[in-house]
């Protein structure tokens, strides 16, 4: 009797790790980059692209004056940020995708310290981050709040464990009505960890995984206007609170 509820329990956490296995693989999966656009690994008479091994770079061809970091989501591949990263670089800003160790900003977040991606003084910063990136990108803020001249957080109901409510900087929140990992509800229940002076932008029908290009998250909703959609709208509301702050 003793032997078969030891085999039991042995088949029981043979089946726990195998399903374990399984659903970090799915994972993996549905976070990898999706149907990018063409043309995101080439250089053109905007940009010259550049893969390093710790980011990849999107730098104007032109004189510029902005420089811009952008911290991904937890597990999302890193290059599903890239078709967004190119649109603000040919605005003429210089665009820094950071890669994170095991595509977890909470490890790599201190990298446009250590990588010194800030040395130039005649530049203005800007920060971005979508979803566990931006919530780090708030953490590196609050760590530094003299080393950036603007955040942006997105997809994100954070900062929570912190407050970042002192900041002096412009700060900007972008967030969908459809967004089933960020709500709305959460995202204003922290609202008094960010100034007074924070810009909220609601994107009605926008969800979580469509603020880049990979397939379903786990608890995200269906978003109710497409992809292309609600990149135009991330887009030009980023490059309008530069221009204007």
């Amino acid at each position: 009797m003793k032997q078969n509820t030891k085999n039991w329990l042995k088949n029981v956490k043979r089946i726990w790790v195998a399903m374990g296995i399984v659903f970090t693989l799915w994972l993996v999966y549905s976070m990898q980059a999706k149907n990018l656009p063409d043309g995101l690994f080439e250089s053109n008479a905007l940009i010259t692209f550049e893969e390093h091994k710790e980011y990849f770079r999107y730098t104007p061809t032109h004189q510029f004056d902005e420089v811009l970091i952008f911290f991904p989501g937890a597990l999302v591949d890193t290059r599903a940020y890239l078709p967004l990263s190119k649109q603000l670089a040919e605005k003429n800003i210089s665009v820094y995708l950071i890669k994170m160790p095991l595509r977890q900003a909470r490890l790599g977040y201190h990298k446009p310290i250590s990588l010194n991606l800030l040395s130039d003084e005649s530049k203005t910063y800007t920060l971005v981050g979508h979803s566990q990136g931006a919530k780090m990108a708030a953490q590196l803020v609050y760590e530094n709040p003299a080393l950036f001249d603007r955040l942006v957080l997105i997809g994100t109901t954070h900062p929570r464990d912190i407050s970042i409510a002192n900041s002096s900087i412009p700060i900007m929140k972008i967030y969908g009505s459809r967004d089933g990992v960020a709500d709305e509800n959460t995202i204003m229940a922290n609202k008094s960890k960010l100034p007074s002076h924070t810009q909220f932008l609601k994107i009605e029908g926008a969800n979580h995984a469509q603020f880049a290009y990979y397939g379903f998250q786990l608890g995200d909703s269906a978003a109710d206007i497409d992809r292309e959609t609600q990149q135009s709208i991330t887009l030009t509301n980023i490059l309008s609170f530069i221009s204007e702050n």
